[in-house]
């Protein structure tokens, strides 16, 4: 997925793949941004999102690795600067969906 945000125009980067994994396996997603998402406070402003068939997309990581309340400790957000890593750990059915890393400037609703 592509976008470009605010900051100057930054371009972010995933591989645009699917992967084909089982239930309980481990499954990374990178996502690489055209330059830093550090900014002057010391975060990363860089979220991840879901998105199932047929629903709602759904902020769930923000600031590279925070997880929002009620998200799993099965999804781990890892990464600095430009290279960003969501690792979903013993993937669950419940977990097959589109992800996305976005830029954003404040916490996700």
């Amino acid at each position: 997925m592509l976008e470009s945000a605010s900051k100057g125009q930054i371009l972010l980067t995933q591989p645009a793949e699917s992967l084909h994994v089982s239930p309980g396996e481990r499954v990374s997603i990178t996502c690489r941004a055209s330059q830093s998402l550090l900014y002057t406070d010391g975060k990363h402003y860089l979220s991840w999102y879901q998105q199932k068939k047929g629903q709602t997309i759904k902020a769930f990581i923000y600031h590279a690795s925070v997880r929002i309340d009620g998200v799993p400790t099965r999804f781990i957000g890892s990464g600095s600067g430009t290279e960003f890593t969501l690792t979903i750990e013993d993937l669950q059915p419940e977990d097959f969906a589109v992800y996305h890393c976005l830029q954003t400037l404040k916490r996700p609703p």
